[in-house]
């Protein structure tokens, strides 16, 4: 069975040359919506996840809602292992493909051809899975004969397409999103969405971070609604959804 559980996880996001009684860290401080903080030596903090316990299994659909700086990225990027914990820790039963961070795992000076094979390994998927997927992959980018150069010429279009591609090649049994992902022109958004659709039918558990009720009503059963890197309330869409808004309204 597929599972993702979070327990009492807290991440800091370092401040350097941090003054905080000026104006750009106050505004810095209501960005990221966590709680600043002073280290040892000076040093400040903000706190981005404070406490986050969750539990995600088989067949769950869950938006992360908040305002901007509520914790849903550093949520994801967590869930993801891109961020560590400085307190708590995360377990994971099952394959993982996050869709949100076009550079993760690509190295800027090798091809695109050889960043299908890194950023497939890096999501955990065998060299020999890679090889058989590689042309497929290849295929889908639309990307034809700049797939021979490196990366560091692409376009920020181009990365996004060679991301999602490799990123969807497999269907994993954990999807994480954030937003939804607009990859070049009409005709490709609608063959990525085609292949968005199917994950979902077909991921043991897929977590979506958004902004848009609407689509989280479409995609999602249930809702973690965010608010100064805690959870104020999990439960099903509608009620977190009704909760959160009323909040908003008032």
């Amino acid at each position: 069975m597929t599972r993702l559980s979070l327990h009492d996880v807290c991440v800091n996001i370092p401040i350097y040359n941090a003054d905080t009684r000026s104006l750009k860290n106050t505004l810095f401080k209501r960005a990221v919506g966590g709680a600043l903080r002073q280290a040892r030596g000076n040093r400040h903090f903000v706190r981005a996840l404070d406490n986050v316990s969750l539990s995600f299994h088989t067949g769950d659909r869950v938006a992360l809602i908040g305002h901007n700086g509520a914790g849903k990225s550093t949520l994801l990027r967590v869930m993801g292992e891109i961020y560590e914990p400085v307190t708590g820790h995360v377990e994971r039963t099952g394959s993982l493909a996050p869709i949100f961070d076009v550079a993760l795992g690509f190295d800027m000076e090798s091809t695109g051809r050889d960043n299908i094979m890194l950023r497939g390994m890096y999501l955990g998927h065998s060299a020999a899975r890679m090889h058989a997927q590689f042309e497929e992959i290849a295929e889908f980018t639309e990307l034809g004969e700049y797939l021979a150069m490196p990366l560091r010429t692409y376009s920020a279009g181009m990365l996004m397409r060679l991301a999602f591609a490799v990123s969807t090649a497999i269907t994993p049994d954990i999807l994480l999103m954030d937003e939804w992902f607009g990859v070049g022109d009409a005709e490709f958004i609608q063959k990525a969405e085609k292949r968005i659709d199917s994950m979902l039918a077909h991921a043991g558990i897929v977590i979506l971070a958004t902004h848009d009720a609407a689509l989280a009503r479409r995609v999602c059963s249930k809702a973690a609604w965010l608010e100064g890197g805690r959870v104020r309330a999990f439960g099903p869409i509608d009620d977190i959804l009704f909760a959160y808004e009323a909040a908003s309204a008032a």
